[in-house]
This record gives structure tokens, sequence and C-alpha cells, in this order.
């Protein structure tokens, strides 16, 4: 048998090398979390080594990273990846960003990263993931071109929302002057044990050794076993190893499929939540703490810290197995179910899903208490997930970025400032927390960072993703105080044969605009401005985007009340919305054009429904 494992630097595993996959195997399946989850620990890992103002030869000297081990068969030319696509996809699409930022710094290690994307086949790129239905993708990702994947197979639309994912996290601004030394310690010092087979059969039966008889015990089984050892009684431990069986049992066939990985991510959410008591330095160099460790190796930590978490003797670690564990496992699969379906009484917990923030389900789990019953743990989770919601908003139309590592902090700070606290101390928190935070970034704005929230919020790269639930939000709102359904969850849903789109009001035509605008850049700023746009269905979008408004707002006027609200018939034969407008004494008029000023009108509109949204008197609905 021909096997020969080493162990290479992704540099070493990319360069001038293309990768196929059999079309039997599963689809690229990375969520956004993996990716976050990824890059967080890259950052940290670097962070660890790099000092200000290294120059990129000083990543020679800094330690390494392991990114696990994948097996590669070879049949003829051509080097097929058995197991590890989805990392090999994940750092493609990673190296593809840094190799854009790097291009838009002028940074010469750009020519370093190409090879590590594609090679030269006679004149032409031959992308490392030869995959062909992928190929196109890849491309519009490398020349940063826009890439539409509707109708596209699963892996492709991936694809695109996690390279997305990457461009939100932005991993560029974080290392500022790093960036350069980052990408030499990402390509020479971050590397993966590759075994190489010249047989398929021989591939094949490695990765089912790997995965089956010969899988190690995972950091949760680890775990386990820690805690079950202190238990003498053999009842006891029966029953504790028969309970915490079944609950991570339920853990990972939780949902549409099942996840193996999914009692882990439980763990580090539960740990995190409730035990972390430290968090790493905001500063380079720092030495990880609580909140780092447990993300990488939460079994140890948990040894290490028996005495500051109470475990070590059997009583606790049977109530821990028996008790703790499955009442947060238990609201951690709320979270997950409220995070996938819109259900009553905890909308916001699904609000935050769609804007894809990863920490919610940890931050939820803090103030829980075991002997919380079902309505108090509702109340609680809702109230939190209100906290977070108005909380994003209020940092995302600012343009500040929310993801994983960058507010991990932040984070941290809130689980340990409303760990365990009582429903009506929650809320009187919360509330306080949002008082003291609106002096600092509120919906009108962000002095400290000169931005002016929805008043200079915009389409772009950044915004998009919030724009689109901002839009959702304010369109569902109107329809609700109208006295119609709430359609929150459909104009969300992406899976719809016709899902919404957003939809300019001015066309892209800056000739009918020139005498308002006088520079096309003047044009895209008024086009693309939050105040002048709308959701609609995408087969409406697209009819009708290049008409003038006056051709247009017959069609707004069949649509939801938010975009029919621009036209006469909306205000026709509808008391409840009439009865809406008056209630809350808001601005909507119908136009019979609609150039800059009518679209300034609109934008105090939209920032008085936004504040009605997401008020922070929300929290009372939750008292009780």
């Amino acid at each position: 048998m021909s096997i020969t494992p080493h162990y290479v630097t992704v540099k070493g595993l990319l360069q001038t090398r293309s990768f196929a996959i059999d079309e039997y195997q599963r689809e690229y399946k990375w969520e956004r979390a993996n990716v976050e989850e990824l890059i967080t620990d890259l950052l940290s890992k670097f962070a660890a080594f790099h000092r200000p103002g290294d120059l990129p030869k000083a990543a020679s000297e800094y330690g390494d990273y392991f990114l696990g081990s994948i097996i590669v068969t070879q049949r003829g030319t051509k080097n097929y990846l058995v197991d590890g696509q989805q990392r090999v996809t994940s750092l493609t699409l990673l190296l593809i960003y840094l190799y854009r930022e790097a291009r838009k710094r002028e940074l010469p290690v750009t020519a370093t990263i190409e090879p590590l994307i594609f090679s030269d086949d006679y004149g032409e790129r031959k992308f490392n993931l030869d995959i062909t239905e992928r190929v196109p993708v890849l491309r519009a990702l490398f020349n940063g071109e826009e890439y539409d994947a509707t109708g596209k197979d699963e892996s492709i639309q991936t694809i695109v929302s996690r390279y997305q994912d990457i461009v939100d996290l932005d991993p560029a601004e974080e290392l500022g002057e790093g960036l350069e030394t980052f990408i030499y310690w990402l390509i020479g010092n971050v590397g993966l044990i590759e075994i190489s087979t010249a047989s398929d059969a021989h591939a094949y039966a490695i990765f089912e050794t790997m995965n089956d008889r010969g899988k190690p015990l995972s950091p949760v089984d680890m775990l386990k076993a820690y805690l079950l050892a202190t238990i003498d009684d053999s009842a006891d431990r029966a029953n504790a190893n028969r309970v915490w069986k079944r609950t991570v049992l339920d853990l990972i066939s939780w949902g549409p499929e099942p996840d193996r990985e999914r009692d882990a991510t439980f763990v580090k959410a539960w740990l995190r939540a409730k035990y972390a008591n430290s968090i790493r330095d905001r500063r380079a160099g720092a030495t990880d703490r609580d909140w780092e460790l447990i993300g990488s190796a939460f079994h140890r930590w948990v040894r290490d810290n028996a005495e500051s978490i109470g475990v070590g003797d059997a009583d606790r670690n049977l109530n821990l197995m028996t008790s703790e564990v499955p009442f947060f496992a238990r609201a951690y699969r709320l979270i997950q179910d409220a995070s996938r379906t819109y259900q009553p009484g905890l909308e916001p917990v699904f609000y935050n899903a769609h804007n894809d923030f990863t920490w919610q389900s940890t931050v939820l789990l803090a103030p829980l208490n075991v002997g919380d019953d079902e309505e108090t743990v509702r109340r609680k989770l809702a109230a939190t997930a209100t906290y977070l919601d108005i909380w994003v908003m209020r940092r995302t139309v600012n343009y500040i970025r929310v993801g994983y590592s960058n507010v991990s902090y932040a984070m941290w700070s809130l689980c340990r400032d409303i760990r365990g606290k009582s429903l009506p101390a929650l809320i009187d928190t919360l509330r306080a927390k949002l008082d003291l935070d609106e002096t600092d970034v509120s919906l009108d704005g962000s002095p400290s960072r000169r931005r002016e929230g929805i008043k200079d919020l915009r389409l772009n790269q950044f915004s998009r993703r919030y724009i689109y639930h901002l839009l959702a939000r304010l369109t569902a709102y109107t329809e609700r105080e109208s006295g119609r359904p709430d359609p929150f969850e459909g104009l969300v849903d992406r899976s719809l044969s016709n899902p919404w789109d957003i939809e300019h009001i001015w066309a892209n035509r800056y000739d009918r605009y020139a005498d308002q605008c006088p520079t096309r850049q003047d044009f895209e700023e008024w086009r693309n401005h939050i105040g002048g746009l709308l959701l609609l269905p995408a087969d409406v979008n697209r009819s009708y985007q290049d008409l003038p408004f006056d051709k247009k707002a017959p069609h707004y006027a069949k649509q939801n009340l938010y975009a029919a609200s621009l036209t006469e018939a909306a205000y026709h034969h509808q008391p409840q919305f009439a009865a809406f407008i008056e209630r809350e004494h808001l601005g909507f008029r119908p136009y019979h054009e609609f150039g800059k000023a009518e679209q300034q009108e609109r934008r105090g509109l939209v920032l008085e429904l936004a504040r009605r949204v997401w008020d922070p008197a929300r929290l009372e609905a939750y008292r009780g």
C-alpha cells in the first residue's frame, strides 16, 4: 500500500497545484460560523506572535498553526480531494479576499498569492479548485466582479455567500499595517497533514478509518470522561452517562440534517456564557484567556478551572451532567429553532439570525438559570435578543462592523453583566446599557465616527445585507400596524422561486436626473440612499426597474403598503393604514414625481419608522 503522509504549508499545498473532487462527493457546505471561527482562530494565533512594526520577514520566526489533515489520491495527472474540500475551498476564498485587499494597497505580496489561487496552463488560468462548474464563480470573485448565483447549485451559492461573509468580516481592516506580514505567515506557517495515496481504494479506506472505526475521542467525549471519573456510585454513573448521551444525540440530530459538530458548538456557547471570567487583552502579543481557551480546547479548560467552575466532586459533576447541561442544551435548541423559523414571541431571535449575528446563541444563554421555568426562559431569550437586535442595527447603519472578531470583547462583557440575572434585573440592565450606548452610537448617527446613521445610509458592499434586513423590517412593521399579517419571514426567504429584491426607485439613468445631480457620483449617492429603496418581488423588480417613476408608481400600488405608500392608491379604502399614520404621526404621503426633495422627505420617514421598530421600550413587553 503506497500511502505518504507529510506536513505541508498552505503554500506547499496550493502552489501550482490543482484539485478535483468526485461528482458524488457532498457539496461545499461551510456556514458563516465556520468561516468566522477559522478567521478568528487565525487572527488570534497571529496576534500572539505579531508586534506592531514587524516587517513581513519577521513572519518566518513566528509559530505555526495546524489546520488538520486532508486525503488526496492521484489519477493520472489529476489530484482528487477525498477529504478536505471544505477547508481547501474556504482557504481559497480567503486567499482571493487577501489578494484583492493586498492589490488595493499595492503590496508586492500579490505576486506571491496569485500562484496559490491559480496556475498558468498554457496562457490560461487553471484554478487550484479545478471543478468545472465552480470555475466561473471563482474567476468572478478573483476579478472583483458581481456573480449572480440564483438558480445555481448549492456549492456555488455557498461559495458566493461565504466569500461575502469574509468581505463582511474584513480581517484586513483588523490587521491594518500587519496585513502583509499576516499573509506571509498564513502561507508559510499555517499547514496541514496531506495523506497521499496512489489508489482510490486506499484513499477511501483511510477516510473511513479516520471517520469511523479509528475516530479519536472528541473534546465533548473527553469532557464527559473527565466529569464521569469522579462519580463512583455505579447507578449515578450510569444515569449521568445515559442523560449525557441523550443530550448529545438530541443536539447533533436536531434540524433538517445532522451536524456532528453541534454538541461542541453548544458546549463552547454554554461555558462562555456562564463561566468565562476573562478575555485576552486587546493588544498585540496578549495571551489567550478564558473566552479564547474555551473556544480552542474547552475540555482542558474545564479541567484546569475545575475549582472556579465548581466541578471535580461526584455530587457537582452528577448535577452538571444530569441537570445543568440538559437544561442549557434544551435552551440552545430552542434558540436554534427560533433562528430558523419565525416563532411568535421569539421573533427577535430570528431577526438576529437573519443578520448572521453569530454570537447570539452564546449571549442568550448567559441570563438563564437552571431553575427558570419555560415562560421565564422564553422571556429572557426574547429580551436579550431584542437588545442585540437594537445594538446590531445601531452599529450597522453607522457602518460599524459587528462580525465575530470585531465584537468578541463586547459580547464577553455583555455575558458577564447579564449572567444569571432575574427577568426584571435583566431588563433593567439591558435598558441601562442601551441608554448609555445611545450617547455614542444611535440610529441618528455616531459622532465619534463622524457618521450620520440612517441619514447617511447607502447601498454598498458592506451595507447591502443590513439594508435588505432594514427594508424587510420597515415593510413588515407597516403591514402589521395596518392590520395585515406579518410578512417578514417571507420577505427574507431566499429559497422562494421569486424572492424579494432591493428596488431602486430611481432607475439607473443618470440622464434623467442630470439637472438635479451635477455629477455621476452625486447621482449614485442619491440613487443608492435608503430613502430611495424598496423591497419588491424579483420578477417585478426586473420588469420595471428601468422605467421612470411615473410609470413605476402604478405597479408599486399593487405591492406591500410601504412601497404602495408612494402612490395615491394606498390612501384609498385603507382605514387601518390611515389610522396607523395618524396614531404614530408619520410622514407617509403619495408622490407624483420623486426627485431629490421627495427623497429627502422619505429619508425622514425611514428614520421615524426605524425609531419605532428599534425602540428600546420594546424590552418592557417581556417584563411580565
